[in-house]
């Protein structure tokens, strides 16, 4: 999984690999994403994406499988799109 974001200072695209290689700064304008705290946000991006792949590389092996059941799709991204809104809807702060 390749987790994109958008910095909101300079308005450029990253993927969140870019942004753990920086130490937590914009790959770009180089401000940080967050000053105060870019270790623990590292640190949670990297998370975010190694279990990103292991959820994506679960899904598709019980969709391999075709198992006889459904998944309920809220259930599994539900809380996901809460955390992104919640990141949509936050003031830009300077590094």
């Amino acid at each position: 999984m390749k987790i994109k974001g958008t910095c909101t200072r300079c308005g450029r695209e990253f993927l969140v690999e870019q942004a753990i290689d920086s130490g937590g700064s914009c790959p770009w304008d180089g401000e940080p994403f967050n000053a105060d705290y870019a270790v623990t946000l590292v640190n949670a991006l990297r998370e975010a994406e190694e279990h990103g792949n292991r959820l994506e590389q679960s899904l598709q092996q019980v969709a391999d499988l075709a198992p006889a059941f459904r998944l309920d799709e809220g259930s599994v991204v539900g809380d996901l799109k809460v955390s992104l809104a919640r990141m949509r809807q936050q003031v830009v702060r300077q590094g």
